[in-house]
């Protein structure tokens, strides 16, 4: 607080210098008021006495213990010799009690509100004591007979209430000045604490962090910037991004990506990046900031994972088959034995015969849809109505419900339903996409043994094709829900459980997706997602 009291009462003292510079300069080289004024030569001499009082003022500066009473026997003083200057210039006619005013401000400026009132009680008595005399020829003052006892009780009252009018306006306006000024030490010392946090928090953070301006220029590049690159904050700031990251060609055309860098310690790295755009206050894009970390060590446990899990389902492969080839394998020798000892009657060595050929046909259809999983042809892709496609799957699921029907007259009739749109190109391989959709279907149909309906949908979305199958059987059980799509996986009697594992190799390839929603006996939605970029129409 001390040190702003120095410096007003500097300022104070320096604009008290250059008015009476500017008054002496005016008063004694362009002449203005000499000859006029009723004691020149004593105005001249008091010009002369505050420029030598103002100059030790300053030179006391150094030595003063007690700033605020020096500041107000300063403001005292010029209130006193702005008198003496009025009664010099003409008392109620002088050029000057416009100065009081300016003393009552600076009082208020240096000191307080209070001060400003004090100084324009002061000016008051002061100048109305002078004028007072004035009027009554007690000091030797002459002015204008023409001027009347009103005249100076009105020059009395217009100047009070200008030095008190003066001082409440200066307060008020130094008290808000002093409040903002307060408010904004107190948002600057905020604001470097905040920038302080920042850049704290910036270089704490673990990932590399670099911001860009719109031109691409690196302006920050933290600690953890420089360890996974190897590159220096100072070599990286104010270069082109493509420079800092060579793998980068625009970071504008980013948003995540996954390449290689070379640290010249550690040697090759593989880098994670994910960019977003720097927005202003006003909303306008500044520039780009890329978050990044060294997931070299990531890549490589997923490479670890994904070979034991490689291991293990082939494992698990290799012992769902042997169970599935097992059964039969059992069935066939037991007949193949009983018919070698030939002890069965001529009725029974067929039937044994019927169960041999069966079993051989079940092992024929188990390795049959075994190769199909796992040596699936290279898909033939090409642009076709999937609508129409859909169309001739549903007469086959159609046939198939009724054979069921006339064939075991105890099942519930099973009504299919479809809501497609027109035409719907895609680019696929049509008989996959056949063999996908069929398979759906004849699950969905053993899935609803006491019937019920089967709704199919087919509809575009965005830059994908969505089909639906919704059917309202038994549903599947939570617990094998992630199971379905495994090779070998059923809860049917028959069945060798590779035609949903199937499906989901073939939608893979095509880039797409498999969804299945189910509950317990409110049957299942299966939603199969297929990209459409390559589309034709």
């Amino acid at each position: 607080m001390t040190d702003i009291l120095v410096k007003k009462v500097k300022a104070i003292i320096g604009i008290r210098i250059v008015f009476i510079t500017l008054l002496l300069f005016s008063f004694f080289l362009l002449q203005v008021g000499y000859r006029s004024f009723p004691y020149p030569r004593a105005t001249s001499n008091l010009i002369a006495a505050l420029y030598f009082l103002t100059i030790i003022y300053f030179f006391l500066i150094a030595r003063v213990k007690t700033y605020f009473t020096f500041a107000y026997f300063q403001i005292f003083m010029d209130v006193a010799a702005v008198n003496v200057l009025v009664y010099l210039t003409g008392g109620i006619e002088s050029w000057f009690p416009f100065i009081m005013l300016l003393t009552v401000m600076s009082a208020t400026a240096v000191l307080n509100r209070k001060a400003g009132y004090v100084i324009a009680t002061f000016s008051s008595i002061l100048y109305g004591v002078m004028i007072y005399l004035q009027y009554y020829k007690l000091i030797p003052i002459k002015y204008d007979p023409a001027l009347n006892e009103k005249d100076f009780l009105y020059n009395i009252f217009v100047h009070i209430s200008a030095f008190y009018m003066m001082a409440f306006l200066s307060g008020y306006l130094s008290s808000r000045l002093e409040k903002t000024t307060i408010a904004l030490e107190q948002t600057d010392s905020d604001l470097k604490e905040l920038s302080l946090f920042s850049k704290e928090l910036i270089e704490s953070i673990p990932s590399g962090i670099v911001t860009t301006d719109i031109d691409e220029r690196v302006l920050i590049f933290n600690r953890a910037a420089e360890d996974i690159t190897g590159i220096e904050r100072e070599n990286a700031q104010g270069r082109k991004i493509a420079e800092v990251l060579p793998f980068i060609d625009s970071i504008s055309k980013i948003d995540r990506i996954e390449n290689t860098l070379r640290h010249y310690r550690e040697g090759e790295k593989i880098i994670g990046l994910r960019v977003s755009a720097l927005e202003g206050i006003a909303g306008e894009q500044t520039g780009f900031i890329g978050i990044f970390q060294d997931i070299t060590m990531i890549k490589k446990m997923e490479m670890d994972i994904k070979h034991k899990e490689k291991w293990a389902a082939i494992g698990e492969l290799s012992a769902n088959i042997a169970h599935e080839i097992r059964n039969p394998l059992a069935s066939l020798k037991g007949a193949i034995e009983m018919l070698r000892e030939d002890r069965a009657a001529k009725e029974q060595k067929e039937r044994l015969t019927e169960i041999a050929l069966k079993e051989m046909e079940r092992l024929n259809e188990i390795i049959t849809d075994f190769l199909m999983y796992s040596t699936l042809r290279a898909a033939e892709f090409s642009a076709f109505d999937l609508n129409l496609m859909l169309d001739n799957t549903l007469e086959l699921l159609k046939n198939t419900a009724s054979a069921r029907l006339r064939v075991d007259a105890t099942r519930k009739d099973i009504s299919i339903t479809k809501d497609f749109e027109g035409q719907l190109f895609v680019n696929a391989d049509r008989q996959k996409m056949h063999q996908v959709f069929l398979n759906l279907g004849m699950n969905a149909l053993e899935a609803m043994p006491d019937g019920g309906e089967l709704s199919v949908s087919a509809r575009r979305t965005g830059n994908s094709v969505e089909v639906v199958f919704k059917d309202t059987g038994i549903g599947i059980w939570h617990k094998n829900l992630e199971k379905i799509f495994y090779p070998f996986f059923t809860t049917k009697d028959e069945g060798t459980g590779l035609g949903l594992a199937i499906a989901y190799r073939i939608i893979e390839e095509h880039k797409g997706k498999i969804n299945v929603i189910s509950n317990p006996g409110e049957g299942a939605v299966f939603k199969v997602i297929i990209p459409d970029s390559n589309g034709k129409s």
